[in-house]
Parts: C-alpha cells; structure tokens; sequence
C-alpha cells in the first residue's frame, strides 16, 4: 500500500474508487465502507483510495472537544492495508484546509487529483467549509464530473450505531467485549517495554511495562490478553491501573505478564491485544494478598484460554 503525504509529486494510480474521512478504529462500520471501495474498484478496474486527515480536524477546528485517538496512524495504515485499500492520500488538515469550499475540494482532489469513478462516504460524513460538503453535494455534482457516489448504510449492534465515539466510552467503562464486537476485533495499544522498579519479578510476577503509544485505555482493571513477541501471540495477563497497594501512580500504567514466557523484552516494542475483564482495580493488605490475588487471575486468564479457543481469533489483528 502506498502512502501519500498530500497530492504535489504523488505518483498516484488512477482512475479510482475512493472514500474520505478519520476513520479512527477501523470499526465495523469503517470496514464496511473501505469493503464497498476495494469490491467496486476491483469490478470496474480502478484502485481502491482512501484520503484521510492528519490531525483529527477537531484539533484544529475545536481542539478542547477533540477525542483521545484510538489508533496509532501506523496501526491504522496496517489495518487499510489488510482491508485491501492500495493508496492512501494523507491530507493536513489545517486552517487553510477547513476554510476551502467542498465543490473546490472536490474539484482538486476528487477530480482531478484522483480522478474518481466512484466515491462512497458513510453515514454523515461531512467536509469543507462550514460542513457543506456532505453526500446529497456529492450525489449532485457528481454528474458535472461524471463520478457516482453513494452512501453506505451504517452498521448498527443492539440497535445502536457503531461508532468511534462508542467505543471510547464501552472502554472507558471497562466493556471491552462489546468493543471487541463492534471493532470486529480485540481492542490493541502497543508500546515499548521499559525499566519497573523491579517489584513484580521479585516479589510477584514478571510483568512487563509498557510505555504507550495509543491514547485510549481500557477502565482500570485486570485483562486476559494476548501480546505478541517475534511474531508469536503468547497469553498474557495484563494490569492497568495505577497500583494503589504498592505506593499508587499518578496515571494509570500498563503491566503485562506473558504465561510461560520469562525473556527479556526491556526496549521492545510489543502488541497487546484485550479479550476479556477479569475484575477492577483493588487495593490490597499487601504483598501476600496482592500475589495470592495475582495467582487467581493468573489461573483464571488460562482457564479463560482452555475453554474458549474461538475467543483467541487472531484475524485482523
């Protein structure tokens, strides 16, 4: 998949189906959109595209109201690519951006700069200056530039709509199974294992403790995860939270413990991927009633993974 950064010198393929947007966790709703783009591009023989925005325009436009990203733009890029997009056109979104006019945004980068046949948006996307940009525009200059363009229905779960916005707040209230149905997939962050104050390996369990990258974090609480090391999914039990029996952090950490595996991983990047909540955060008497506690979870998270094989589905992760 190519990556462009803007349109200038872009060796962009054309023509192509295209969508545009955020796309912030790749949920079911976005792959039902970017699924539309690569099927209908690959029947009239064009190149599934995708522009999004770098950073979330309400950084700009109302930075006091801009939401906690879900995804890294790495794994984002790695989750269009495994969905087929080809190209992706990354477009700062700055003042200049915000204030250009939709039928001039069209113009420029639909028509021109990617020579679209099709372009499908979903369900209230909107774009360009005060948001007029929006699919009944589309639908009605599409045919001065002979594009088609059409809407994909929104993918709802309960009767609710999927959203990024949704699935924030079921993580943030420790929901992760219901986020995990409505991303299509286990919740992930990623980040780098750096040095603990040694109290887990000495006096509990090797843990290791990650330096995130993704801004969204589950509830406090203890997770049966999965962490891949060199290309291997290994079980895990993870903590997050701000360890209120041994002296309580300021924020929240991360501490992974990987079943059956003790290297050393100190400055490795590491993915862990959240299947299921075990229990909340909980201060304890001490070290002897934090390990026993720790033992329990420990057997409950390999319970978790004897009994359940289904629930340890790598796909799109």
């Amino acid at each position: 998949m190519k990556i462009f950064a803007g349109i200038e010198h872009a060796e962009i393929h054309r023509p192509t189906v295209l969508t545009l947007g955020v796309f912030d966790g790749l949920h079911l709703g976005h792959q039902a959109i970017v699924r539309t783009v690569v099927e209908r591009a690959a029947l009239i023989g064009a190149t599934p595209t995708l522009i999004t925005f770098d950073p979330h325009p309400r950084q700009v436009l109302k930075p006091e109201t801009a939401p906690p990203l879900l995804q890294t733009f790495n794994q984002k890029m790695e989750g269009l690519k495994l969905l087929g997009i080809e190209q992706v056109v990354v477009l700062e979104f700055n003042q200049e951006l915000a204030a250009m006019f939709a039928e001039d945004f069209v113009q420029r980068y639909i028509v021109d700069a990617l020579q679209a046949r099709e372009v499908y948006l979903g369900k209230g996307f909107a774009f360009g200056h005060e948001r007029r940009g929006n699919i009944e525009m589309l639908k009605w200059i599409s045919h001065q530039f002979r594009f088609y363009a059409a809407e994909v229905p929104e993918v709802q779960l309960r009767g609710r709509r999927i959203s990024s916005t949704m699935i924030r707040m079921l993580l943030k209230a420790g929901r992760v199974n219901l986020a995990r149905r409505m991303l299509g997939r286990p919740y992930g962050i990623e980040g780098v294992v750096t040095q603990g104050r040694g109290i887990g390996r000495k006096f509990l369990f090797p843990t290791a403790n990650l330096e995130l990258q993704n801004r969204v974090l589950p509830a406090d609480g203890v997770y049966v995860t999965l962490a891949l090391v060199d290309g291997v999914w290994r079980r895990s039990v993870t903590n997050i939270g701000k360890r209120p029996t041994l002296g309580a952090e300021a924020e929240s950490k991360v501490e992974a413990h990987l079943i059956d595996f003790d290297e050393d991983l100190y400055g490795r990047m590491i993915r862990v991927r959240i299947l299921h909540r075990l229990r909340g955060e909980k201060k304890f008497s001490g070290i002897d009633e934090l390990r026993a506690q720790i033992t329990r979870d420990r057997e409950r998270a390999i319970r978790y993974f004897n009994s359940r094989v289904a629930a340890c589905n790598l796909d799109f992760l």
